[in-house]
């Protein structure tokens, strides 16, 4: 794997290198060599993998189409925050909080 340096940046080059790995698997693989795995136990683990894939791209497939809510969207900065209260005030009491008796 071959990442360059550009006008003397190694943490740019360090962080495009990580980058590279990632996409690879490496960090994974090196995850997965860290002990022996008997093959039963891979076999296991790759087909949980597999059902964990397809309901995730069942899920966006169903939020794509409607069928489900998705994430919400991104809140805009200075938009008032949903469910929170116009003016403001004090916090609520409540709970078990060191409240004067």
């Amino acid at each position: 794997m071959l990442v360059q340096v550009r006008d003397n940046n190694v943490d740019q080059a360090l962080k495009a290198l990580k980058k590279k790995m990632q996409r690879e698997g490496i960090f994974r693989e090196m995850k997965l060599r860290n002990y022996y795995e008997k093959p039963s136990e891979r076999r296991v683990r790759e087909q949980a993998e597999a059902v964990r894939r397809a309901r995730k791209l069942a899920r966006k497939k169903a939020q794509r189409e409607g069928l489900l809510p998705g994430k919400a969207p991104a809140a805009r900065p200075g938009a008032p925050k949903p469910g929170g209260r116009a003016g403001g005030g004090a916090p609520r009491g409540g709970g078990f909080g060191g409240g004067p008796r």
